[in-house]
């Protein structure tokens, strides 16, 4: 069973900055951080790729996040980052991590097909 539980949204003002944490845990299942990512979704919106980490800690971004967001992970607690600098507006959404159910042929923000295991989600909301 696959355990993804994000924490780290809030409120603030354009050019703020958070960080957004994932920890996961997985039974019986030690490939869990072979992939991972941060998606996120804005109301009416579609869900979009914003970064990902595969186990080479080769990372991708979304062309809108790229520069402003890191993403990062530690291995030995477990927990997945986001940093977020310089947020705009249009970074406001609902923010989720997420991994590969089981095999993947790319690790990639552009990739979501791949993606079939979620948290629940974290809100971020940055005003003007």
């Amino acid at each position: 069973q696959v355990r993804l539980v994000e924490s780290g949204g809030g409120s603030v003002q354009s050019g703020g900055a958070l960080r957004l944490s994932c920890a996961y845990s997985a039974s019986g299942d030690s490939n869990i951080d072979r992939c991972m990512g941060w998606f996120r979704q804005a109301p009416g919106s579609r869900r979009e790729g914003v970064a990902t980490i595969d186990f080479n800690g080769i990372t991708t971004y979304a062309a809108s996040v790229k520069g402003r967001f890191s993403i990062s992970q530690d291995s030995a607690t477990n927990t997945l980052y986001l940093e977020m600098n310089n947020l705009k507006p249009e970074d406001t959404a609902t923010y989720y991590c997420a991994t590969p159910a089981g095999r993947f042929e790319q690790c990639s923000a552009n990739a979501a097909q791949w993606f079939g295991r979620w948290g629940q989600g974290t809100e971020v909301t940055v005003s003007p």
